[in-house]
């Protein structure tokens, strides 16, 4: 069974499953094909507590954490409303295509309306198959298209 809903960060099991889950995905081809850095894994759950507008969904397979979403609350300075994007959205491989993704979607779907956002936001690498997810849930390329640059400074 499957069930999704808004991650506690305080609780030390929701912060476990979205550090498992985050790592799996950083050592997919998708991610970054590593592991996540230790400096992340010890800080990641105290900067997205401290983050005003930050909140995460995971998703369970049965009792086991499977998929998780980091969302950040924004505003579309063209609509003067809030909107939420999708920063990470992750499933662990050996449970894809099995509808978590949807239902992390819905959920975020869900918050977004009752916040009263204008849109949800997401970036997504040109190779990545889950572009078909998310066409599927709505989402498409921006006419023109826009592009999503990057500067580290790291």
């Amino acid at each position: 069974m499957i069930t999704v809903f808004e991650a506690d960060y305080s609780n030390p099991e929701h912060a476990e499953a979205i550090l498992d889950v985050l790592d799996s995905y950083s050592n997919d081809p998708m991610g970054l094909q590593a592991p996540l850095d230790t400096f992340v894994k010890r800080n990641l759950l105290k900067e997205l507590s401290s983050f005003p507008t930050a909140f995460s969904i995971l998703a369970y397979d049965d009792e086991i954490p499977a998929g998780v979403a980091n969302c950040f609350i924004g505003l579309s300075t063209f609509s003067a409303k809030k909107l939420i994007n999708i920063h990470d959205l992750a499933v662990l491989p050996d449970v894809r295509n099995r509808g978590l993704g949807t239902k992390i979607l819905e959920q975020i779907e869900r918050k977004a309306k009752s916040l009263g956002c204008c849109k949800i936001t997401l970036e997504v690498r040109n190779d990545n198959k889950a572009k078909n997810l998310y066409n599927r849930f709505g989402f498409k390329s921006n006419e023109p298209e826009f592009l999503f640059w990057t500067k580290d400074l790291l």
